[in-house]
């Protein structure tokens, strides 16, 4: 029998938002795990994504990213709200600039999945004018780049975000659409008919930036999904956080890039974590993350070994961690 296909809509709204329900899908107990009860940014993982982790697995590296354990309530000096300066960045609400010729439009608060170590999980997000943004966009000809991001762009119907496509691609000086989405990976069904036509359909060049950290995220269905995107002529590129207990192995990095490139998307950064309040569990050293590239190195052609970078507030430009 062939399985039902789902629309993304119907997957979206019957995403898995109790901890116990999770447990239980996984074959694990409350008594096994110190959950955080008490959280403001709440689970929500798709049901395709909870059945690709191993099932009794309590370090499970896709359960690990979205299970929230007592850990995260734990306050740690140098962590805080806002880790890459999104509030100062910000020039009109939703629109932020802090690299020369590209500017980033938080579409929405919503996402697929919540990741543990998300670092807009603090976030104040506020009700966008799109006509403002379109005029401060307009108003500077060195902005060549429109980056959409959130939350997760692609939450949003297909309708609006043409739309919001078709305004940005009249503005003269702008040549590419980039978006930041994890999608994709935990939501394949996403990739649709609708969303390659509006991504192709303007004069702005589009590059999706999807968000992977390890191969098992990676499925026959969301390498199709990955796959189609490449055939519509979109440049899909990924970006990984390091993330201790979850991909913090050369092994591992090494695979993540191997099977993203079977499915022709380039790994693009390997971020060290961001430090926000509630993700410090998932630091990895930096003696650690500086043997990891080394080793990434040695074990892969060049063009696979991702950039690994710090973001920090202010700083013009993304570091390097060589």
């Amino acid at each position: 029998m062939i399985p039902e296909i789902r629309s993304w809509q119907y997957e979206l709204r019957h995403a898995i938002n109790n901890p116990l329900e999770l447990l239980e899908l996984v074959g694990l107990s409350s008594s096994e795990l110190k959950l955080a009860t008490e959280t403001k940014f709440k689970l929500k993982v798709p049901r395709g994504y909870v059945a690709r982790m191993r099932y009794g697995d309590i370090n499970d590296p896709l359960l690990r990213q979205v299970l929230p354990l007592i850990d995260e309530t734990e306050e740690v000096e140098g962590f805080n709200f806002d880790p890459v300066g999104d509030f100062a960045a910000e020039k009109v609400p939703g629109l932020l600039q802090k690299y020369h010729g590209r500017v980033l439009l938080v579409t929405t608060a919503a996402c697929a999945i919540h990741c543990r170590y998300c670092f807009r999980q603090h976030f104040d997000y506020k009700s966008l004018n799109t006509k403002s943004i379109l005029n401060e966009i307009a108003s500077d000809s060195s902005i060549k780049e429109v980056i959409l991001s959130g939350g997760d762009p692609l939450n949003i119907i297909d309708s609006r975000l043409s739309e919001l496509a078709y305004s940005l691609s009249e503005i003269p000086h702008l040549k590419r659409l980039r978006l930041h989405t994890r999608l994709p990976i935990v939501l394949p069904e996403r990739v649709t008919d609708e969303l390659l036509n509006w991504l192709t359909a303007t004069k702005l060049q589009p590059v999706i930036v999807i968000h992977a950290n390890h191969a098992n995220e990676i499925d026959e269905q969301v390498c199709l999904a990955l796959t189609k995107l490449v055939d519509a002529g979109i440049t899909v590129l990924n970006q990984s956080v390091l993330l201790r207990g979850i991909n913090d192995k050369a092994i591992d990095l090494i695979e993540l890039s191997e099977t993203l490139f079977s499915c022709r998307v380039l790994p693009y950064y390997l971020h060290v974590l961001d430090k926000v309040q509630g993700a410090a569990h998932f630091e990895v050293a930096a003696e650690t993350a500086a043997v990891l590239l080394e080793q990434m190195r040695k074990g892969l052609p060049g063009y696979l070994v991702p950039r690994m970078v710090r973001e920090v507030a202010g700083v013009e430009f993304k570091l390097p961690i060589t």
